[in-house]
C-alpha cells in the first residue's frame, strides 16, 4: 500500500515540473501531496469500519469515508486539494454530494484493493469512497479499476488477465505503451484522461520503480499517476528498491506512518 504513498511523493516535484524525462532524479523538495493524505483517510476508514456491506448499506459507508475524509483534510490543509474539494471539505454541518469527474477518488483507492477479497465487495466500496466526492461514472469507474486492479495484482494474477479484465469491465482502452503516447501527453486530471494511462505505466514496467518512472515522465498529472502505477505495481511485485523506500520514508508524517503501518499489519501489505 506504500507503494502508492511513495509514487505520490516521487511524483509530487514533477506535478508542477512537467518532465518527459524517464531517468529523472529524485527531487528533495518532494513532499507528499493529498493523494497520500486522502489514501491514508481511507485506511482509517477501513480500519475503523472494514466490515463487508451490502448494496443497502452503500450509502451508510460511504458518510463513514466522507467524514474521514474532511477530518484528514482538517489535519494537512496544505497537501494541495483541489478547489472543488476544499470548498467542500471546509463546509461545516454539510455533507452534500458533488460530481466531480476528477481523479481524485481513483487516487486514493488502493487500500481498498488491498482489504476485501471479492470483486463484490470491491467495487461496492470503491463506489462508496466515491459517493459524496466524485459521485458520477467516469470518476466511479476509475476509482473501481484502480482497487480491481491491485485485488488481481496482489492475488497473482497475470498482467494479461488485467488488462483484459479492465477493458472489458469498464471500456478502457489499454492496448499501448507508454512510448506511444508520452509525445502528445498533457497535463489533465480528468479521470478518463489520466487514469488509464496510469494503469498502462504499471503495464508497461517490469518492476516497481519503471512503473513510478514510466507515470512521472509522461509529462502530466504526475503526483496522482505515480500514486497509482505504483500502488498496483507494488500489490504486483511485491517489492519496493530500498532506496526508494529510504528517499519516501523520511518524508512522512508521523499520523501518515502510523495508520500506514497499522494497516499494512492488518492487511498484509509490505511496509518494511
Amino acid at each position: 500500500m506504500l507503494g502508492a504513498v511513495y509514487g505520490d511523493i516521487i511524483g509530487s516535484y514533477y506535478e508542477v515540473h512537467c518532465t518527459k524525462d524517464y531517468n529523472f532524479p529524485l527531487r528533495k523538495e518532494s513532499t507528499f501531496t493529498d493523494d497520500s493524505v486522502m489514501t491514508i483517510a481511507v485506511c482509517r476508514t477501513i480500519l475503523d469500519n472494514g466490515e463487508n456491506i451490502t448494496r443497502k448499506q452503500l450509502k451508510k459507508r460511504a458518510y463513514e469515508y466522507a467524514v474521514r475524509y474532511k477530518q484528514y483534510y482538517s489535519y494537512f490543509r496544505n497537501a494541495g486539494y483541489g478547489q472543488m474539494f476544499i470548498k467542500w471539505a471546509e463546509e461545516r454541518n454539510s455533507m452534500k454530494v458533488q460530481k466531480s469527474y476528477g481523479n481524485g477518488g481513483a487516487m486514493r483507492a488502493i487500500p481498498i484493493g488491498y482489504a476485501y477479497d471479492s470483486e463484490e465487495q470491491v467495487l461496492l466500496q470503491a463506489k462508496a469512497s466515491c459517493y459524496y466526492t466524485h459521485n458520477c461514472k467516469e470518476a466511479v469507474h476509475g476509482t473501481q479499476a484502480v482497487a480491481m486492479a491491485v485485488l488481481m495484482a496482489r492475488n497473482g494474477e497475470t498482467k494479461n488477465s488485467i488488462r483484459e479484465y479492465l477493458t472489458k469491465k469498464f471500456r478502457y482502452d489499454l492496448d499501448y505503451t507508454i512510448e506511444d503516447i508520452k509525445p502528445g501527453y498533457s497535463f489533465d486530471s480528468s479521470t478518463n484522461y489520466s487514469i488509464p494511462p496510469a494503469i498502462v505505466a504499471f503495464l508497461d514496467s517490469h518492476d516497481y520503480e519503471s512503473a513510478v518512472r514510466n507515470a512521472v515522465s509522461l509529462g502530466g498529472d504526475a503526483d496522482t499517476m505515480a500514486c497509482v502505477a505504483g500502488g498496483i505495481a507494488e500489490a504486483f511485485y511485491k517489492d519496493i528498491p530500498e532506496h526508494i523506500k529510504n528517499f519516501c520514508w523520511l518524508k512522512l508524517d508521523y499520523t501518515i506512518k502510523s495508520t500506514a503501518i497499522e494497516f499494512c499489519r492488518k492487511y498484509n501489505a509490505n511496509y518494511s
